[in-house]
């Protein structure tokens, strides 16, 4: 139930950070920025209706071994879905804006490079540990903290210079 409204969230999380570009934005690495972001919301949007789905039939199926079944392919699908395609997608995200940061200066270098790293993280470790999934939402949060501070102590010049 909660998933369209992180979607949603995730959304705006892109609006943000891609009006912070400004005249600074490049064309390529925002279109990958852009792709990859959306690539990774439509997969874990289908991965929940995939997962919601096999909740809704474990009741309804009476077949023991069809039902065996059926969540034998929903479980692999999900685990593809999400740590596959998903997270790699994620990673990709990653990597684009930190390369945008670095070449405009707009974010800290360190985060750019912990953009990097984590990334890095994503692609090679997903499948190793659960925990690594963790990585990104972590991030976004971390970007959404440093984007607030910013905006807050651009407002606080505004209003000192006023």
């Amino acid at each position: 139930m909660l998933m369209p409204f992180a979607g949603i969230s995730f959304l705006w999380f892109i609006g943000v950070v891609r009006d912070g570009f400004g005249r600074y934005e490049d064309r390529f690495f925002s279109s990958v920025f852009l792709g990859s972001g959306l690539l990774f919301l439509a997969m874990m949007f289908v991965a929940t209706a995939v997962a919601a789905g096999l909740v809704d039939s474990n009741t309804e199926v009476t077949d023991l071994a069809a039902r065996a079944e059926v969540i034998n392919f929903g479980a692999h699908f999900l685990v593809s879905a999400t740590q596959t395609y998903a997270l790699r997608m994620a990673a990709v995200f990653m990597i684009s804006l930190a390369t945008i940061w670095l070449k405009t200066r707009l974010m800290p270098r360190w985060l750019a490079i912990l953009s990097y790293l984590l990334a890095m993280a994503l692609l090679i470790a997903s499948d190793m540990s659960k925990w690594v999934e963790m990585v990104f939402p972590a991030w976004v949060l971390v970007v959404s903290g440093l984007i607030l501070a910013r905006h807050g102590l651009i407002e606080q010049l505004r209003t000192h210079r006023d």
